[in-house]
C-alpha cells in the first residue's frame, strides 16, 4: 500500500511539473491584431488560429521599419534569420537591426523556428564584404561568429523605440516569447509591431 502511495504521488508530482515547464516554455507569436481589450490582445495568428495574449504592466513595444543594407555599419547590433545553402554557405532570409539600448539582445548563434534548418544569430558586425549580387556580414557573438550572405531579396528592418498607441486592429506583431497561461492565454512582456505597413519578417 506504501509503494502504491508513493508511486501515485510520484506520478502526480511528475506531471505536475510537466504541465509547469509546458506552460513556462516560450511561445513565439506571429500574426495580426484584431481587437485591444485593455492589456488584452485578440490576435490572428499567422496559421489561422485565434490568440488571446495579455501584456504585462510593464510590457515593451517595440517598432520595425523598413531599413536597407545602407543602415548596417561595422559596429552595428543585428539579428539575422538564415537557411543553409548548398555550398555551405548561410543565406540570410532577413536582417533586423537594433537600436543602441538594444545591444546585447539575444546574442548568440541558435536554431530557429522560421522554417527546418533555420537559424537565428545576433552580433556585432565585425566586417562587410562587398558581392555581385548583395554583401557578406560577419556577425561577431561570445561564442565565435557566423557569416551571412545578404541579397536584393533579403528583408531588412530597422527597431525604433515606439509605444502602446501601436498597437491597434490591423496591425502586424511579433512576439519572440509569450508564456502560456493555466486558463490557456499567453502573456507576453514585450511586443514587436511593424509600422508603416511593414510586416515583422522575422
Amino acid at each position: 500500500m506504501i509503494r502504491r502511495i508513493f508511486a501515485a504521488t510520484a506520478c502526480a508530482a511528475a506531471l505536475f511539473a510537466a504541465s509547469a515547464q509546458a506552460q513556462d516554455k516560450p511561445v513565439r507569436v506571429r500574426g495580426t491584431i484584431e481587437a485591444v481589450d485593455g492589456a488584452m490582445l485578440s490576435i490572428k495568428a499567422r496559421d489561422g488560429s485565434d490568440l488571446k495574449v495579455k501584456l504585462t504592466d510593464n510590457a515593451n513595444v517595440v517598432g520595425l521599419v523598413k531599413a536597407t543594407l545602407g543602415d548596417i555599419k561595422p559596429g552595428s547590433f543585428v539579428g539575422a534569420t538564415a537557411m543553409p545553402e548548398e555550398d555551405g554557405r548561410w543565406k540570410a532570409v532577413e536582417v533586423h537591426i537594433f537600436f543602441e539600448a538594444m545591444r546585447g539582445t539575444g546574442e548568440g548563434d541558435r536554431p530557429y523556428d522560421y522554417k527546418p534548418k533555420s537559424t537565428m544569430t545576433n552580433g556585432t558586425v565585425g566586417e562587410a564584404s562587398a558581392k555581385v549580387d548583395g554583401s557578406t556580414l560577419t556577425l561577431k557573438y561570445k561564442e565565435g561568429e557566423k557569416k551571412v550572405d545578404v541579397t536584393p531579396e533579403t528583408a531588412i528592418v530597422m527597431y525604433v523605440p515606439s509605444t502602446r498607441s501601436e498597437l491597434k486592429p490591423g496591425a502586424k506583431i511579433y512576439i519572440a516569447a509569450a508564456t502560456k497561461q493555466a486558463d490557456g492565454s499567453l502573456e507576453t512582456s514585450r511586443v514587436n509591431v511593424g509600422l508603416n505597413g511593414v510586416t515583422p519578417p522575422m
